[in-house]
């Protein structure tokens, strides 16, 4: 396994739309391991293909306590099939928009199709934090950051924080 890159907003790459995964391969599945492997490095609980450059729909994460045995968790072509008429409001951070937590309302519960790493088939009921981070890290999938959900203002305020950051880790 290997550490890689996370893309820093604003990124095109981040932007875009991913394309489906055809089929889950060992490329695939390194991809993954070392996705997982750079989260939590990072250290965060879910990372998109596309935050570290790859354009495939395939998300990771693990939103266990740190004291509790991890779960990671590889999800390719995530799908949400059903929501749930609760609502949560979290403090979302990114690590593509590292330091900036802002509040971000979801549906509390959700239902997700994927692809887990072997390539089979699942459906999954997520609640709580873990279904914040799986909404959250679908968006990546979309081109959709949670600061997409903020204000203009408050959205502008946080690019050009990270457009200067950007700058000051160029300069190191």
């Amino acid at each position: 396994m290997s550490l890689r890159n996370i893309l820093i907003h604003p990124d095109p790459r981040l932007k875009k739309a991913c394309d489906a995964v055809r089929h889950v391969d060992t490329g695939l599945q390194k991809l993954a391991n070392d996705m997982l492997e750079t989260m939590h490095e990072a250290p965060g609980i879910g990372l998109a293909a596309p935050q570290v450059g790859v354009l495939s729909r395939l998300i990771v994460m693990d939103c266990t306590a740190k004291d509790q045995e991890p779960e990671p968790m590889a999800l390719f072509n995530p799908e949400v099939v059903w929501v749930s008429d609760d609502m949560n409001t979290y403090s979302e951070g990114c690590l593509s928009i590292p330091d900036q937590y802002e509040d971000v309302t979801r549906p509390a519960e959700v239902q997700v199709q994927y692809l887990d790493i072997n390539g089979k088939e699942r459906d999954e009921h997520f609640d709580g934090l873990w279904a914040t981070c799986v909404q959250h890290e679908i968006d990546h999938l979309d081109g959709v950051l949670f600061i997409d959900y903020l204000s203009k203002i408050k959205r502008s305020m946080i690019t050009n924080k990270m457009k200067k950051l950007k700058k000051e880790l160029a300069r190191a």
